[in-house]
């Protein structure tokens, strides 16, 4: 009697039992697939919130060189308010003891100082004002940046539990990463969307 070939050829449904049956005897597969998702949707979302945090950095420099050279025109006008008037001081001496005819230039003279120091000191005042707005800007901007921080840190906190679950083959520890995971995502989107969330104790204690 021949054998029949067809008996040596797996059916493909057997092939799907066989492969059902491992996965479920084998519960390791199991964890491991959602080690694997985990970890790469937390690396995409690092990844964004990175581009963001980039972004936010090059506008605090970019406010703090504002700040600083907004106060460097602050001094420099003080300095020129602070001339102007002794001028005025002096030449107001010296026209009381001018003779008549000089009087008028004396005059003439205070009132041009007089005016220069009025308008340093009205642009001291817009100085003042523009240094105290990129001040506020750059606190601003810190504080989403310290959200970043926060999430970078929780994230990469969560993706070493995750590593440590993969060898382990540990759940309790893949359950024990959710929590860094979930508050560097909330972190993270708050950072992202503007959501007015700032752990101050743990900032500090991490600054």
């Amino acid at each position: 009697m021949d054998p029949d070939p067809m008996q040596f050829v797996e059916d493909d449904n057997d092939k799907k039992a066989t492969e059902t049956t491992v996965e479920t005897k084998n519960p390791k597969m199991h964890l491991n697939t959602w080690v694997a998702i985990s970890v790469a949707l937390l690396a995409t979302f690092m990844g964004i919130c990175k581009v963001k945090d980039d972004n936010i950095v090059q506008a605090m420099q970019q406010a703090q060189a504002d700040k600083i050279d907004n106060y460097s025109w602050y001094q420099a006008r003080n300095v020129r308010e602070d001339v102007a008037k002794a001028t005025v001081a002096q030449l107001t001496a010296q026209a009381a003891v001018a003779p008549r005819q000089a009087k008028s230039i004396y005059e003439q003279q205070i009132k041009t100082y007089e005016a220069i120091a009025q308008e340093q000191a009205e642009k001291k005042k817009i100085q003042q004002a523009d240094a105290d707005k990129a001040d506020q800007t750059y606190n601003e901007l810190n504080f989403h940046d310290d959200q970043f921080d926060l999430s970078d840190a929780m994230l990469a906190l969560a993706i070493s539990l995750m590593a440590v679950t993969a060898l382990t083959q540990k759940r309790w520890l893949f359950m024990l990463a959710l929590f860094p995971t979930v508050f560097g995502v909330v972190m993270g989107l708050a950072g992202l969307i503007g959501w007015h969330i700032h752990p101050n104790s743990l900032t500090r204690l991490l600054s």
